[in-house]
């Protein structure tokens, strides 16, 4: 008796069972149908907003290997920890010499490239083309800046009372002649970049600042390193130390008063910008030197280092060579508040900014455990790399603009004052970012 009550009781639960399957299933099915819809209309938004995806894709694997390759460094540098205890002040001058790298040779390629985009580039040795004054100019630079670059950061390392730093001409020895010896590599794949461009149509402003960035990230370092060696014999490296010196400022002299007009205007508007970047990150290294502790505690966060601050500022490098061009061609007007075009370019280095951070974050996290080094943990490293990178590409995009902006309203080259203006502000803040964002999330 209990049973037969029992069973159509049970059958009524079982049907009821199944229509609310049935039910649930159509829910999903129609709930599928809507988000595939959403999606299509996602992609189709966005590849408007990327330029059929060309632009995308372009950056993407340009951001991508520049992280690759800044993990990297971020592996030597925790690799020359002892390097860096034993030259005090040596930190000091990493980031800004990275960045003057990135400042000159992302500037050089972004010139190249807007005479490309105008028609009026040549792939010619002549010694009054376009090429070879450009060429010269960054050559220049090079030099000069790296003495200025040891000046700079000897006296701020007297000015804030940074104890037993290394000697002005140990600093201006290895400044020099590692990124002498860095930036001949970076001045050679510049060169070939701007050839491919103009042969295979690729967009150098979307390739040019996170390759250059690439290179000189996974080049500076070894090449400082690499003249440290000399510091070992006082001698030798102090007569090393003037001879650079004295042959940086005749060179100096001679761009500053070359006929060559293009060469002349470049040295001329590059210096005071790149004195101003090397100041700002020089302040990046001393913030870094200063909170040296959070970083050896878990050198995974080392590793980090060089990839999220190379990475902003290739970020920077994309919008400012983007609207660089778009200036010169006349597509937008510098406006108080960016126009349709120039919001557009924002939102895409806001969009290519989500996936390189977190690549850099796992990147970092996996390349700590390999070398066994500690690490705070994948999901502490996500979500501190994550929202110190969401505050630095917002700073990037305002500088980017406004500084590019502001350098048609005085009316120099914007192709020559906007990528340093936002590497070497992002160098800073970045830094001063992460280190926030390491400390507010309890991540040590």
């Amino acid at each position: 008796m209990a049973r037969r009550r029992l069973a159509p009781a049970g059958a009524a639960a079982w049907d009821r069972v199944r229509l609310a399957g049935r039910a649930l299933r159509r829910w999903l099915q129609r709930l599928v149908v809507r988000l595939r819809r959403l999606l299509r209309q996602l992609v189709v938004r966005l590849r408007g907003l990327l330029g059929g995806g060309e632009v995308a894709r372009q950056s993407l694997v340009a951001l991508a290997l520049n992280s690759t390759t800044s993990l990297v460094a971020g592996a030597f540098l925790g690799a020359i920890a002892a390097t860096l205890d034993a030259l005090p002040g040596l930190l000091m001058l990493v980031p800004a010499a990275i960045g003057l790298r990135g400042n000159i040779f992302s500037a050089f390629g972004n010139r190249l490239s807007t005479t490309i985009h105008t028609g009026t580039f040549e792939l010619s040795a002549r010694r009054d083309g376009v090429l070879a004054q450009n060429v010269g100019a960054s050559l220049v630079l090079t030099l000069s800046m790296s003495v200025l670059l040891a000046v700079v950061v000897k006296t701020v390392a007297v000015g804030l009372g940074l104890a037993n730093t290394i000697s002005f001409l140990d600093l201006a020895l290895i400044s020099t002649l590692g990124g002498f010896l860095a930036s001949l590599v970076v001045l050679v794949a510049a060169v070939a970049l701007a050839a491919g461009s103009a042969r295979y149509g690729w967009d150098l402003d979307n390739v040019t600042a996170p390759l250059v960035s690439t290179l000189g990230d996974v080049l500076t370092l070894p090449a400082l390193w690499l003249a440290t060696f000399l510091v070992d014999d006082h001698v030798v490296a102090s007569v090393a130390a003037v001879t650079l010196i004295v042959v940086s400022a005749v060179v100096f002299v001679g761009g500053w008063r070359s006929t060559m007009a293009t060469l002349r205007g470049v040295v001329r508007e590059s210096t005071p910008i790149l004195f101003v970047a090397m100041c700002l990150s020089t302040l990046s290294g001393l913030a870094i030197e200063h909170r040296l502790e959070t970083f050896t505690a878990l050198p995974a966060l080392l590793v980090l280092l060089p990839a999220f601050i190379s990475s902003a500022g290739a970020l920077g490098g994309i919008l400012s060579a983007r609207l660089a061009s778009k200036l010169h061609l006349g597509m937008i007007e510098p406006r108080r508040l960016p126009g349709a075009d120039a919001r557009r370019d924002g939102a895409l280095v806001f969009l290519l900014g989500a996936p390189v951070f977190l690549f850099n974050a796992v990147g970092a996290h996996l390349v700590g455990r390999l070398l066994g080094q500690a690490s705070p943990g994948m999901v502490a490293m996500v979500v501190a790399t994550m929202a110190a990178g969401a505050l630095a590409v917002g700073f990037v995009v305002v500088i980017a603009y406004y500084g590019t902006v502001a350098a048609v309203g005085i009316g120099v080259d914007p192709d020559t004052y906007g990528i340093p203006v936002v590497t070497s502000s992002v160098d800073f803040f970045g830094a001063v970012t992460l280190i926030w964002a390491i400390s507010a999330l309890g991540v040590v």
